[in-house]
């Protein structure tokens, strides 16, 4: 297979996924190996690929890739969540542009238009991973409200029930009036929004008395229709006359009393509140303590209902700004201020929240929250980072019921059933629950048969099912137990073999939302740990820090930056500056570096290639191919560490050191012949061999260039399923410590003489005399092919004393001379030389400083402190050194 001069990363990558899917390999099917097996957190059917996902998906690809290269048997299941609000959301705008109603269809006629578009769009997400290069087994590809998805759920749904966990009552809950559904805390997002605050007047009720005023500060001025109190601080000795007296609400004159808590903050606005118990949490929880009326003004969609007497059709928004105006007109509006609050916001329809008292299902979560803190408490389920572990006990301590029905039709519907004026039945089916009618009830259960059979038809005809589906989240808390089919049998194989599985990356926000409840879940289901590791990536951020969204405009194109840069390029970019946990900082720089590196590899491939071999030469590159061989070794197990810790970035990191600066920038030109000249054949053969060991270390995060190169003519024939993404992950060698440690005295010497030639403007193709004063014990007639290659020297001699008149340094305590023939600068050498001895004296002080801390000294690792006298004593070395270097120069 003959390469080409430039590498086309999309031709390579069209043609190795396509192999890779017809070949099987991501594929899995239980058997003897060790399982590896990661769950994708499911994308919306309405998504599409995003920065976020860009992220997620290449870490787990990494993950993946490696594993399955380390013979276990990897398993990545895919999917798709169907997003309730989000996916409602969309078919109805798709039936609007239709010219049709969601209120003019069934509930049977709406499900059918919603699987017409999930049909049509749900893919599109997965389809755009395969771009990215994701390994996943597609053919266990789920979908959340597959049949036995959705059975899982219900059965859920009744156990809980069953065991007191699931109730049914009137709560304040969070009310999306776009979507006309609850939506749990967890999905409101809370944005500081700049608005008014309008400070109202209240006629004080004073019979027979002049008028008095009572002036409240509101940022809802919409919502005085609904008040049922005022409140003033009992301690407030400013509202004290006011005690026991009642006040009109503004345009309506309706009398509400003035009563008094400790609640109100007297500092804020005027220090009396107005209680609306119907439209806010706070006020809600005063009203039950104050036994107030609740008055609900608000229709489902926001807009002023007939309890509103004024307005009534308008929207929240729109009255909001008429009333200010009536208010201003009949003298109840003394001023209005500029102020900034939070807000929350509908994270699935941006909407404003609006807090709603409503008859909703609930789940208790406060024991089934137990053993999922004590999993992460314990270390059997690990948070990646640990700094989240934290902010999970907090959540887990203070867990609040979760709110789970939903007003929508899409998605799995509750499993209650009303019959006339009875407590909701909880059944699986209908006739489940007209034979639960019969049993709950002693009477009905000593019926004759006939009796019974008449109800059944009665019951068959009245009863209704509850119209609401289950919260999302209420599917996707099974998603590691049901894609392997283990809430259906816990017994069958897949879920025996996969199940618990290894590794979950997700994003830290849906830490409590998503994570916890599926640790809840595997521990109520299945009595054991959903994962292992929780790997918590952080934001993808532009340059400026702001988190990417469509409104900024600052999120590129997945996609677009794919057929750019190459995946391979994208995928290194993503990972180049994202630690565990921290926020990137994207730029697209980092793709282009990505592509770069691999262009890099391309044309170092293409050297090594293009090498002749002649049969009769000798190998004059035994110390550069010892050398190699360690330094591979040695990064290998920094690599793996890192991999081990969850530190993707740095491994990424210590890969790309090891193949631009170890192999391209060094190895290779240590070995490389001189121009048109053949190589050794154990040379190329070993070259050949260290690239092939590259290429599958570089394999996971760089899949479609690596397959590529893989396959070259190079490395011989490979068989039809001898690829790199099955190939051998390399496995760590023993270092040579001494070796490396001499390997980088001899860079640092090739270094500091290329740094001579740049000041002295010398040619790199000048031959120049060398002169060492060995203080460390180095051999460096074992390195002299490299040196003389590396840095073009003529001859290296060894001496005892410094050379007078010559241009010198120093790396480690070795001393190197190079005679220059007169053109040395005598003053610039001693003050280059001054401004060293300036710096060490400087660094041998603070270290001498450290050394005399007591404290320091008696709480250090010994390692620590040991470190710290090696910096001293080296310090020290060369300070002599610089110190004879100075006083020869002066004599």
């Amino acid at each position: 297979m003959s390469i080409s001069t430039k590498y086309d990363p999309t031709a390579a990558e069209d043609k190795w996924y396509s192999y890779w899917l017809d070949k099987k390999f991501f594929h899995s099917t239980p058997d003897e190996r060790e399982p590896y097996t990661i769950v994708i957190p499911p994308p919306n059917v309405t998504g599409v690929l995003h920065m976020g996902h860009m992220l997620n998906n290449t870490i787990q690809d990494v993950l993946i890739r490696k594993a399955r290269m380390q013979g276990k048997n990897a398993c990545w299941v895919p999917g798709t969540d169907h997003a309730s609000i989000a996916t409602e959301a969309k078919v109805v705008a798709m039936l609007k542009e239709r010219g049709i109603s969601k209120k003019d269809l069934s509930r049977e006629e709406f499900l059918k238009y919603a699987w017409e578009w999930k049909e049509k769009y749900g893919g599109i997400i997965l389809d755009q991973l395969k771009k990215l290069g994701a390994s996943c087994d597609w053919d266990r590809t789920r979908f959340t409200m597959e049949d036995d998805l959705s059975d899982a759920v219900i059965d859920s749904f009744i156990h809980l029930y069953k065991k007191g966990n699931i109730y049914r009552g009137v709560r304040m809950v969070n009310w999306d009036p776009t979507g006309k559904t609850a939506v749990s805390d967890e999905e409101v997002i809370r944005k500081e929004v700049n608005q008014k605050l309008y400070y109202i007047k209240y006629e004080v009720k004073n019979e027979g008395e002049p008028s008095a005023f009572l002036t409240i500060a509101t940022t809802r001025p919409e919502t005085i229709m609904a008040d049922s109190a005022i409140c003033i601080n009992p301690n407030d000795e400013r509202y004290t006359h006011l005690h026991g007296k009642k006040v009109f609400v503004p345009l309506i004159n309706r009398e509400i009393p003035i009563i008094q808590d400790e609640y109100v903050t007297m500092e804020f606005g005027t220090g009396c509140l107005k209680v609306t118990p119907a439209h806010d949490l706070n006020d809600y929880e005063l009203g039950v303590k104050h036994k107030l009326p609740v008055i609900d003004i608000l229709n489902d969609d926001g807009t002023l209902n007939d309890k509103a007497e004024i307005l009534i059709g308008e929207d929240r928004f729109v009255a909001r700004k008429k009333i200010a105006k009536m208010l201003e007109e009949s003298g109840h509006l003394e001023k209005v201020e500029d102020y900034k609050s939070q807000v929350g916001f509908s994270e699935r329809t941006d909407a404003v929240i609006e807090p709603k008292l409503s008859l909703q299902w609930f789940s208790k979560m406060d024991q089934l929250a137990k053993p999922a803190l004590e999993d992460v408490l314990n270390g059997e389920v690990k948070l990646i980072p640990e700094k989240f572990i934290n902010t999970y006990r907090h959540w887990m301590e203070n867990v609040k019921d979760w709110c789970i029905s939903r007003q929508l039709w899409w998605g799995q519907r509750i499993p209650a059933w009303y019959f006339q004026h009875e407590e909701p039945v909880v059944a699986k089916t209908k006739a489940e629950a007209i034979e639960e009618l019969i049993n709950r009830v002693p009477e009905r259960r000593e019926w004759s048969e006939e009796s019974k059979s008449g109800f059944r038809k009665q019951a068959e005809e009245f009863i209704r099912q509850d119209e609401d589906v289950v919260d999302t989240w209420f599917s996707s808390w099974l998603w590691p137990i049901t894609v392997f089919g283990g809430f259906k049998d816990s017994q069958n194989k897949d879920f025996n073999y996969y199940y618990p599985t290894n590794d979950l990356v997700t994003a830290p926000e849906i830490l409590f939302f998503w994570v916890a409840r599926m640790i809840m879940a595997g521990r109520e289901f299945t009595g054991k740990k959903p994962f292992t590791n929780v790997y918590l990536t952080g934001i993808v951020r532009d340059k400026l820090g702001r988190k990417m969204s469509k409104s900024l405009g600052n999120s590129p194109d997945p996609i677009g930056l794919i057929e750019k840069y190459g995946a391979d390029g994208v995928r290194v970019g993503m990972l180049m500056s994202s630690p565990a946990g921290n926020d990137l900082m994207f730029d697209e720089a980092y793709c282009e570096q990505g592509r770069n590196f691999a262009n890099k590899i391309w044309n170092a491939f293409r050297l090594v290639k293009g090498w002749e071999v002649d049969e009769t030469l000798a190998n004059p590159n035994q110390k550069a191919i010892a050398w190699f061989e360690s330094r591979f070794s040695e990064a290998l197990a920094e690599i793996e560490s890192n991999f081990k810790q969850y530190r993707l970035s740095e491994a990424l990191m210590a890969t790309y050191k090891l193949v631009w600066d170890d192999f391209c920038a060094w190895y290779l030109e240590m070995i490389k012949p001189q121009y048109q000249h053949p190589v050794d054949a154990e040379t190329k053969k070993i070259t050949v061999q260290y690239f092939e060991q590259i290429l599958r270390l570089l394999h996971p995060f760089m899949p479609f260039l690596t397959e590529e190169l893989y396959h070259d003519e190079l490395f011989g024939e490979r068989a039809e399923m001898d690829c790199c993404i099955v190939a051998e992950y390399p496995v760590i060698g023993q270092a040579n410590e001494a070796l490396l440690k001499e390997a980088e005295l001899v860079k640092g010497l090739v270094s500091e003489i290329r740094n001579v030639r740049n000041k002295r403007q010398i040619s790199p193709k000048e031959a120049l005399p060398l002169a060492i004063k060995v203080n460390s014990g180095l051999d460096y007639k074992q390195w002299e092919n490299i040196v003389f290659k590396l840095a073009n020297i003529e001859q290296i001699e060894l001496v005892n004393d410094k050379v007078a008149g010559a241009a010198s340094f120093m790396v480690g305590n070795d001393e190197f001379f190079i005679s220059l023939g007169g053109n040395v600068d005598a003053e610039a050498e001693k003050e280059r030389l001054s401004k060293e001895l300036e710096y060490l004296q400087g660094f041998l002080k603070s270290v001498d400083a450290k050394l005399g801390n007591e404290r320091f000294v008696q709480n250090a690792k010994p390692e620590i402190i040991a470190n710290e006298r090696n910096k001293k004593a080296d310090a020290e070395s060369k300070i002599a050194i610089i110190t004879e270097s100075l006083a020869a120069l002066e004599a």
